[in-house]
Protein backbone atom coordinates (compact mmCIF):
# COMPACT_ATOMS: atom_id res chain seq x y z
CA UNK A 1 0.00 0.00 0.00
CA UNK A 2 1.15 3.27 -0.75
CA UNK A 3 1.15 6.11 2.04
CA UNK A 4 -0.26 9.73 1.65
CA UNK A 5 0.70 12.82 3.69
CA UNK A 6 -2.41 14.34 5.90
CA UNK A 7 0.02 16.75 6.80
CA UNK A 8 -0.16 17.52 10.28
CA UNK A 9 2.60 18.23 12.15
CA UNK A 10 5.27 17.18 9.80
CA UNK A 11 6.82 20.67 8.57
CA UNK A 12 5.24 20.71 5.21
CA UNK A 13 3.20 23.46 4.00
CA UNK A 14 -0.25 22.92 2.70
CA UNK A 15 0.45 23.44 -0.64
CA UNK A 16 3.41 20.84 -0.97
CA UNK A 17 1.32 18.30 0.77
CA UNK A 18 -1.49 18.36 -1.67
CA UNK A 19 0.62 18.36 -4.46
CA UNK A 20 2.23 15.79 -3.04
CA UNK A 21 -1.13 13.73 -2.48
CA UNK A 22 -2.61 14.98 -5.63
CA UNK A 23 0.84 13.43 -7.61
CA UNK A 24 0.15 10.25 -5.59
CA UNK A 25 -4.05 9.65 -6.42
CA UNK A 26 -2.95 10.33 -9.99
CA UNK A 27 -0.47 7.54 -10.14
CA UNK A 28 -2.62 5.64 -8.11
CA UNK A 29 -5.41 6.02 -10.79
CA UNK A 30 -3.28 5.10 -13.27
CA UNK A 31 -2.52 1.75 -11.79
CA UNK A 32 -5.75 0.77 -10.64
CA UNK A 33 -8.01 2.30 -13.17
CA UNK A 34 -11.01 1.75 -13.71
CA UNK A 35 -11.35 2.23 -9.76
CA UNK A 36 -13.53 3.93 -6.83
CA UNK A 37 -11.92 6.37 -5.08
CA UNK A 38 -12.76 3.60 -1.95
CA UNK A 39 -10.19 1.57 -3.68
CA UNK A 40 -8.28 4.58 -3.91
CA UNK A 41 -8.13 5.53 -0.76
CA UNK A 42 -7.40 1.81 0.77
CA UNK A 43 -4.12 2.03 -1.63
CA UNK A 44 -3.00 5.68 -0.60
CA UNK A 45 -3.65 5.46 3.09
CA UNK A 46 -5.52 8.29 2.99
CA UNK A 47 -9.07 8.90 4.16
CA UNK A 48 -12.08 9.06 1.72
CA UNK A 49 -12.74 12.75 2.30
CA UNK A 50 -9.26 14.11 1.23
CA UNK A 51 -9.18 11.48 -1.58
CA UNK A 52 -12.48 12.77 -2.56
CA UNK A 53 -11.34 16.59 -2.52
CA UNK A 54 -8.12 15.62 -4.73
CA UNK A 55 -9.89 13.82 -7.28
CA UNK A 56 -12.50 16.52 -7.97
CA UNK A 57 -8.88 18.86 -8.10
CA UNK A 58 -7.24 16.26 -10.93
CA UNK A 59 -11.06 16.45 -12.31
CA UNK A 60 -10.87 20.28 -12.87
CA UNK A 61 -7.17 19.78 -14.03
CA UNK A 62 -8.30 17.26 -16.66
CA UNK A 63 -6.17 15.02 -15.58
CA UNK A 64 -8.86 12.05 -13.92
CA UNK A 65 -12.51 11.60 -15.09
CA UNK A 66 -15.50 9.20 -14.21
CA UNK A 67 -16.14 6.18 -16.74
CA UNK A 68 -19.48 6.38 -16.50
CA UNK A 69 -19.69 2.83 -14.53
CA UNK A 70 -20.03 2.26 -11.06
CA UNK A 71 -18.42 -0.82 -9.26
CA UNK A 72 -20.44 -3.88 -8.00
CA UNK A 73 -20.43 -3.75 -4.11
CA UNK A 74 -22.16 -6.02 -2.35
CA UNK A 75 -23.28 -3.38 0.57
CA UNK A 76 -23.30 0.58 0.29
CA UNK A 77 -23.98 2.64 -2.57
CA UNK A 78 -22.11 1.50 -5.99
CA UNK A 79 -19.13 3.84 -6.19
CA UNK A 80 -18.37 5.97 -9.59
CA UNK A 81 -15.17 4.43 -11.03
CA UNK A 82 -12.38 6.83 -12.05
CA UNK A 83 -9.67 6.43 -14.93
CA UNK A 84 -6.96 8.66 -16.32
CA UNK A 85 -8.75 11.34 -18.65
CA UNK A 86 -7.37 10.62 -22.06
CA UNK A 87 -9.28 13.22 -24.15
CA UNK A 88 -7.98 16.54 -22.33
CA UNK A 89 -4.32 16.54 -22.73
CA UNK A 90 -1.34 15.69 -24.82
CA UNK A 91 2.48 15.58 -24.66
CA UNK A 92 4.64 16.44 -27.68
CA UNK A 93 7.98 15.14 -28.07
CA UNK A 94 10.29 15.49 -31.22
CA UNK A 95 13.88 14.55 -32.18
CA UNK A 96 16.25 16.12 -34.65
CA UNK A 97 18.93 14.26 -36.13
CA UNK A 98 21.00 14.59 -38.86
CA UNK A 99 18.93 13.58 -41.57
CA UNK A 100 14.78 14.19 -40.34
CA UNK A 101 12.55 15.87 -38.02
CA UNK A 102 10.64 13.58 -35.88
CA UNK A 103 7.44 14.59 -33.91
CA UNK A 104 4.67 12.37 -31.72
CA UNK A 105 2.01 13.54 -29.23
CA UNK A 106 0.74 11.19 -27.32
CA UNK A 107 -2.26 11.32 -24.42
CA UNK A 108 -2.20 10.85 -21.13
CA UNK A 109 -2.19 6.89 -21.70
CA UNK A 110 0.41 7.25 -24.00
CA UNK A 111 -1.24 6.39 -27.31
CA UNK A 112 -0.19 8.42 -30.22
CA UNK A 113 -2.41 10.99 -31.35
CA UNK A 114 -0.16 12.12 -34.10
CA UNK A 115 3.25 11.38 -35.61
CA UNK A 116 5.14 13.13 -38.59
CA UNK A 117 8.79 12.56 -40.13
CA UNK A 118 10.33 15.19 -42.05
CA UNK A 119 13.50 14.68 -44.04
CA UNK A 120 15.47 17.89 -42.66
CA UNK A 121 19.12 18.88 -43.24
CA UNK A 122 19.81 19.60 -39.43
CA UNK A 123 23.33 20.06 -39.89
CA UNK A 124 23.35 22.13 -42.84
CA UNK A 125 20.61 24.16 -41.20
CA UNK A 126 22.26 25.50 -37.87
CA UNK A 127 20.89 25.19 -34.60
CA UNK A 128 18.89 28.56 -35.19
CA UNK A 129 16.90 27.09 -38.11
CA UNK A 130 16.70 24.15 -36.50
CA UNK A 131 15.16 25.79 -33.30
CA UNK A 132 12.45 27.90 -35.48
CA UNK A 133 11.24 24.62 -37.38
CA UNK A 134 11.03 22.56 -34.14
CA UNK A 135 8.70 25.29 -33.11
CA UNK A 136 7.18 25.56 -35.79
CA UNK A 137 6.08 21.64 -36.13
CA UNK A 138 5.15 22.14 -32.09
CA UNK A 139 2.28 24.67 -33.14
CA UNK A 140 1.74 22.81 -35.80
CA UNK A 141 1.21 19.69 -33.85
CA UNK A 142 -1.21 21.46 -31.33
CA UNK A 143 -3.24 22.78 -33.81
CA UNK A 144 -3.88 19.84 -35.58
CA UNK A 145 -7.42 18.16 -35.42
CA UNK A 146 -6.13 15.12 -33.77
CA UNK A 147 -5.67 17.20 -30.61
CA UNK A 148 -8.64 19.52 -31.35
CA UNK A 149 -9.26 20.90 -27.31
CA UNK A 150 -6.57 18.99 -25.78
CA UNK A 151 -3.41 21.25 -23.77
CA UNK A 152 -0.06 20.35 -23.85
CA UNK A 153 1.57 19.70 -20.68
CA UNK A 154 4.83 19.87 -22.00
CA UNK A 155 7.26 19.80 -25.12
CA UNK A 156 10.55 17.38 -25.12
CA UNK A 157 13.34 17.55 -28.02
CA UNK A 158 15.58 14.39 -28.30
CA UNK A 159 19.41 15.45 -29.56
CA UNK A 160 22.19 12.86 -30.88
CA UNK A 161 24.39 14.48 -28.39
CA UNK A 162 25.69 15.66 -24.91
CA UNK A 163 22.93 17.84 -23.31
CA UNK A 164 23.62 19.54 -19.97
CA UNK A 165 20.72 19.76 -16.94
CA UNK A 166 19.86 23.14 -18.27
CA UNK A 167 18.94 21.86 -22.04
CA UNK A 168 22.18 23.06 -23.62
CA UNK A 169 23.56 20.95 -26.44
CA UNK A 170 27.18 20.73 -24.75
CA UNK A 171 28.05 18.73 -28.06
CA UNK A 172 26.68 16.56 -31.09
CA UNK A 173 29.40 16.43 -33.40
CA UNK A 174 27.29 14.43 -36.35
CA UNK A 175 24.62 17.77 -36.15
CA UNK A 176 28.66 20.13 -35.84
CA UNK A 177 26.86 21.86 -32.69
CA UNK A 178 28.51 22.71 -29.65
CA UNK A 179 27.29 24.39 -26.94
CA UNK A 180 24.24 25.28 -28.25
CA UNK A 181 21.26 26.24 -25.47
CA UNK A 182 18.34 24.67 -27.48
CA UNK A 183 16.20 24.20 -24.17
CA UNK A 184 16.21 27.99 -23.93
CA UNK A 185 15.92 28.98 -27.60
CA UNK A 186 12.80 26.81 -28.18
CA UNK A 187 10.98 27.76 -25.32
CA UNK A 188 11.82 31.31 -26.63
CA UNK A 189 9.78 30.63 -29.53
CA UNK A 190 7.07 28.93 -28.12
CA UNK A 191 6.78 31.96 -26.25
CA UNK A 192 4.14 30.43 -23.33
CA UNK A 193 5.63 30.37 -19.81
CA UNK A 194 3.45 27.91 -18.60
CA UNK A 195 4.70 25.41 -21.51
CA UNK A 196 7.02 23.34 -20.06
CA UNK A 197 10.19 22.11 -22.03
CA UNK A 198 13.34 19.18 -21.69
CA UNK A 199 15.97 18.65 -24.15
CA UNK A 200 17.63 15.45 -23.84
CA UNK A 201 19.94 12.55 -25.69
CA UNK A 202 18.37 10.48 -28.12
CA UNK A 203 19.62 7.80 -26.89
CA UNK A 204 18.14 8.33 -23.62
CA UNK A 205 14.43 9.08 -24.65
CA UNK A 206 14.32 5.90 -27.23
CA UNK A 207 15.21 3.65 -24.27
CA UNK A 208 12.51 5.23 -22.65
CA UNK A 209 10.03 4.92 -25.26
CA UNK A 210 11.11 1.02 -25.33
CA UNK A 211 10.07 0.53 -21.88
CA UNK A 212 7.02 1.60 -22.10
CA UNK A 213 5.76 0.93 -25.11
CA UNK A 214 8.66 -1.23 -27.49
CA UNK A 215 8.23 -5.19 -28.32
CA UNK A 216 10.39 -5.71 -25.11
CA UNK A 217 8.65 -3.46 -22.78
CA UNK A 218 8.62 -3.26 -19.13
CA UNK A 219 12.14 -5.00 -19.09
CA UNK A 220 14.60 -2.95 -16.13
CA UNK A 221 17.77 -3.95 -17.88
CA UNK A 222 16.78 -2.84 -21.32
CA UNK A 223 19.54 -1.05 -23.77
CA UNK A 224 18.52 0.98 -26.63
CA UNK A 225 20.85 1.59 -29.75
CA UNK A 226 20.15 4.58 -32.05
CA UNK A 227 21.43 3.31 -35.46
CA UNK A 228 21.62 6.42 -36.97
CA UNK A 229 24.56 8.08 -38.53
CA UNK A 230 25.57 8.60 -35.00
CA UNK A 231 25.98 5.21 -32.72
CA UNK A 232 24.36 5.98 -29.20
CA UNK A 233 22.57 4.28 -26.41
CA UNK A 234 20.30 4.67 -23.82
CA UNK A 235 20.99 2.27 -20.94
CA UNK A 236 18.31 1.35 -18.11
CA UNK A 237 19.76 -0.82 -15.26
CA UNK A 238 16.85 -2.09 -12.67
CA UNK A 239 14.23 0.32 -14.28
CA UNK A 240 16.55 3.33 -13.62
CA UNK A 241 17.73 5.61 -16.58
CA UNK A 242 21.97 5.46 -16.42
CA UNK A 243 23.19 8.78 -17.53
CA UNK A 244 26.96 9.49 -15.83
CA UNK A 245 28.18 12.27 -13.79
CA UNK A 246 27.91 13.91 -16.87
CA UNK A 247 25.35 13.30 -18.84
CA UNK A 248 27.64 10.74 -21.06
CA UNK A 249 26.46 7.73 -20.43
CA UNK A 250 25.82 5.53 -23.30
CA UNK A 251 28.20 6.87 -25.56
CA UNK A 252 28.90 3.38 -26.77
CA UNK A 253 29.27 5.23 -31.00
CA UNK A 254 33.17 6.91 -29.28
CA UNK A 255 34.13 3.35 -27.46
CA UNK A 256 37.42 3.06 -29.47
CA UNK A 257 37.45 -1.17 -31.29
CA UNK A 258 40.82 -0.40 -33.65
CA UNK A 259 43.19 2.25 -33.16
CA UNK A 260 44.08 1.93 -36.38
CA UNK A 261 40.85 1.87 -37.59
CA UNK A 262 38.83 4.91 -39.89
CA UNK A 263 38.79 8.24 -38.43
CA UNK A 264 35.36 8.97 -36.45
CA UNK A 265 33.44 12.48 -36.28
CA UNK A 266 34.50 13.14 -33.12
CA UNK A 267 37.98 13.44 -34.34
CA UNK A 268 39.56 10.24 -32.94
CA UNK A 269 40.22 6.67 -35.20
CA UNK A 270 38.50 3.38 -35.24
CA UNK A 271 35.18 4.54 -32.71
CA UNK A 272 32.56 2.03 -32.98
CA UNK A 273 30.69 4.79 -34.76
CA UNK A 274 33.14 5.23 -37.44
CA UNK A 275 33.14 1.23 -37.99
CA UNK A 276 29.21 0.31 -37.97
CA UNK A 277 27.99 3.71 -38.14
CA UNK A 278 25.50 3.84 -41.19
CA UNK A 279 27.55 6.14 -42.47
CA UNK A 280 30.55 3.30 -42.28
CA UNK A 281 27.66 0.67 -43.42
CA UNK A 282 26.53 2.52 -46.68
CA UNK A 283 29.82 3.93 -48.16
CA UNK A 284 31.20 0.21 -48.10
CA UNK A 285 27.55 -1.93 -49.15
CA UNK A 286 26.92 0.98 -52.08
CA UNK A 287 30.21 2.70 -52.89
CA UNK A 288 29.40 4.04 -56.06
CA UNK A 289 26.51 5.57 -54.82
CA UNK A 290 28.55 6.73 -51.45
CA UNK A 291 31.38 8.18 -53.03
CA UNK A 292 32.64 11.11 -51.39
CA UNK A 293 30.95 10.13 -47.87
CA UNK A 294 29.29 12.19 -45.01
CA UNK A 295 28.35 14.63 -44.87
CA UNK A 296 25.02 13.51 -46.87
CA UNK A 297 21.68 15.68 -46.46
CA UNK A 298 18.26 15.85 -46.71
CA UNK A 299 16.93 12.70 -47.76
CA UNK A 300 20.15 11.47 -48.94
CA UNK A 301 21.11 8.70 -45.93
CA UNK A 302 17.76 7.28 -46.15
CA UNK A 303 17.77 6.62 -49.93
CA UNK A 304 21.36 5.27 -49.72
CA UNK A 305 19.80 2.92 -46.60
CA UNK A 306 17.19 1.72 -48.97
CA UNK A 307 19.98 1.37 -52.15
CA UNK A 308 22.12 -0.82 -49.84
CA UNK A 309 19.11 -3.09 -48.29
CA UNK A 310 17.95 -3.70 -51.20
CA UNK A 311 21.22 -4.67 -53.14
CA UNK A 312 21.14 -6.90 -50.05
CA UNK A 313 18.02 -8.46 -50.81
CA UNK A 314 19.13 -9.23 -54.53
CA UNK A 315 22.29 -11.23 -53.16
CA UNK A 316 24.63 -8.57 -54.02
CA UNK A 317 27.91 -10.14 -52.47
CA UNK A 318 29.69 -6.03 -51.38
CA UNK A 319 26.36 -4.71 -49.68
CA UNK A 320 25.81 -8.22 -47.41
CA UNK A 321 29.36 -8.41 -46.66
CA UNK A 322 29.48 -4.88 -45.44
CA UNK A 323 26.51 -4.98 -43.17
CA UNK A 324 28.01 -8.63 -41.96
CA UNK A 325 31.14 -6.73 -41.02
CA UNK A 326 29.49 -3.65 -39.94
CA UNK A 327 27.32 -6.29 -37.79
CA UNK A 328 30.40 -7.78 -36.07
CA UNK A 329 31.79 -4.85 -34.99
CA UNK A 330 28.47 -3.71 -33.36
CA UNK A 331 28.18 -6.64 -31.43
CA UNK A 332 32.03 -6.42 -29.96
CA UNK A 333 30.99 -3.11 -29.33
CA UNK A 334 27.98 -4.10 -27.32
CA UNK A 335 29.76 -7.08 -25.36
CA UNK A 336 31.76 -4.19 -23.92
CA UNK A 337 28.93 -2.63 -22.86
CA UNK A 338 26.99 -5.86 -21.66
CA UNK A 339 29.76 -7.17 -19.70
CA UNK A 340 29.40 -3.70 -17.63
CA UNK A 341 25.59 -3.17 -17.42
CA UNK A 342 24.25 -6.78 -18.03
CA UNK A 343 21.32 -5.79 -19.54
CA UNK A 344 18.45 -8.63 -20.06
CA UNK A 345 18.08 -7.26 -24.19
CA UNK A 346 19.15 -4.51 -26.31
CA UNK A 347 17.09 -3.55 -28.81
CA UNK A 348 18.57 -1.73 -32.16
CA UNK A 349 16.90 0.93 -33.65
CA UNK A 350 16.63 3.39 -36.37
CA UNK A 351 18.26 2.63 -39.65
CA UNK A 352 19.54 -1.07 -38.10
CA UNK A 353 16.03 -1.88 -38.43
CA UNK A 354 15.76 -2.77 -42.36
CA UNK A 355 19.52 -3.60 -41.79
CA UNK A 356 18.52 -6.26 -39.18
CA UNK A 357 18.21 -9.67 -41.45
CA UNK A 358 21.75 -8.95 -42.58
CA UNK A 359 23.27 -7.46 -39.17
CA UNK A 360 21.74 -9.73 -36.27
CA UNK A 361 23.55 -12.67 -37.29
CA UNK A 362 26.98 -11.62 -37.11
CA UNK A 363 26.11 -8.83 -33.56
CA UNK A 364 24.55 -12.41 -31.90
CA UNK A 365 27.77 -14.71 -32.81
CA UNK A 366 30.22 -11.58 -31.96
CA UNK A 367 28.02 -10.95 -28.97
CA UNK A 368 28.17 -14.52 -27.46
CA UNK A 369 31.95 -14.41 -28.61
CA UNK A 370 33.19 -11.51 -26.61
CA UNK A 371 30.68 -11.44 -23.59
CA UNK A 372 31.85 -12.92 -20.26
CA UNK A 373 29.39 -15.32 -19.10
CA UNK A 374 27.29 -15.90 -22.66
CA UNK A 375 26.21 -19.46 -21.31
CA UNK A 376 24.47 -17.65 -18.26
CA UNK A 377 21.68 -16.11 -20.24
CA UNK A 378 23.22 -13.22 -21.58
CA UNK A 379 21.09 -11.01 -23.69
CA UNK A 380 18.82 -10.96 -26.18
CA UNK A 381 19.30 -8.36 -29.25
CA UNK A 382 16.38 -7.46 -30.76
CA UNK A 383 15.10 -4.97 -33.69
CA UNK A 384 13.30 -1.67 -32.77
CA UNK A 385 9.41 -2.04 -33.97
CA UNK A 386 8.86 2.01 -33.24
CA UNK A 387 10.69 3.17 -36.36
CA UNK A 388 11.94 6.24 -36.31
CA UNK A 389 9.94 7.75 -33.63
CA UNK A 390 11.33 6.17 -31.10
CA UNK A 391 12.90 9.04 -29.22
CA UNK A 392 10.23 11.74 -29.76
CA UNK A 393 7.94 9.04 -28.50
CA UNK A 394 10.22 8.29 -25.34
CA UNK A 395 10.70 12.33 -25.14
CA UNK A 396 6.77 12.69 -24.96
CA UNK A 397 5.96 9.42 -23.00
CA UNK A 398 8.95 11.41 -20.50
CA UNK A 399 6.87 14.48 -19.92
CA UNK A 400 3.68 12.37 -19.05
CA UNK A 401 5.67 10.34 -16.65
CA UNK A 402 6.95 13.15 -15.10
CA UNK A 403 3.27 14.43 -14.18
CA UNK A 404 3.25 11.26 -12.62
CA UNK A 405 6.56 11.77 -10.89
CA UNK A 406 5.72 14.70 -9.77
CA UNK A 407 8.91 16.21 -11.74
CA UNK A 408 6.37 18.36 -14.08
CA UNK A 409 4.02 20.62 -12.59
CA UNK A 410 0.49 19.69 -12.80
CA UNK A 411 -1.66 21.68 -15.10
CA UNK A 412 -4.18 24.15 -13.94
CA UNK A 413 -7.90 23.68 -13.06
CA UNK A 414 -10.31 24.64 -15.75
CA UNK A 415 -10.87 28.27 -13.88
CA UNK A 416 -7.21 29.39 -14.18
CA UNK A 417 -6.89 28.69 -17.11
CA UNK A 418 -9.80 30.89 -18.96
CA UNK A 419 -7.99 33.00 -21.69
CA UNK A 420 -4.63 31.56 -21.13
CA UNK A 421 -2.25 31.48 -24.52
CA UNK A 422 -0.95 28.30 -26.32
CA UNK A 423 2.25 27.59 -27.50
CA UNK A 424 3.13 30.94 -29.88
CA UNK A 425 0.97 33.06 -27.58
CA UNK A 426 2.61 36.83 -26.83
CA UNK A 427 3.60 36.23 -23.16
CA UNK A 428 7.68 36.90 -23.09
CA UNK A 429 10.40 34.52 -23.15
CA UNK A 430 10.17 31.48 -21.50
CA UNK A 431 12.46 29.89 -19.24
CA UNK A 432 13.99 26.30 -19.80
CA UNK A 433 12.82 23.60 -17.69
CA UNK A 434 14.80 20.35 -17.18
CA UNK A 435 12.85 17.30 -15.93
CA UNK A 436 15.10 14.54 -15.70
CA UNK A 437 13.61 10.95 -16.95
Amino acid sequence: MRTGTEGRGNGFSVSTVRETNLQLVLRTVRELAPCSRAAVASDTGLNKTTVSSLVADLMARGLVRETGETSQRRVGRPGVLLALDDTSLAAIGLEVNVDYLAVVAVDLLDRELATRHVHFDARAAGPEASARLMAETVRETAAASALAGRRIVGVSVAVPGLVDPVGTVVLAPNLGWRDVPLGGRLAALLDDPALPTQVDNDGNLGVMAEFRDGTCAGTPDLVYVTGEVGVGAGVLSGGTLLRGASGSAGEIGHLCLDPDGPECACGRRGCLEALAGIGAIVAAAVPDLAAGGLPWTGSEVADLVGAATRRAREGDAVAVAAMERAGTWLGRGLAGLANVVDPGVVVLGGYFVPMGPWLLPSVRAALAEHMFAPDTGGCRVELSGLGFSAAARGGAAAMVHALDTGRLPLPAPAEERVGSPGPGAKRGRIPPTSIDT
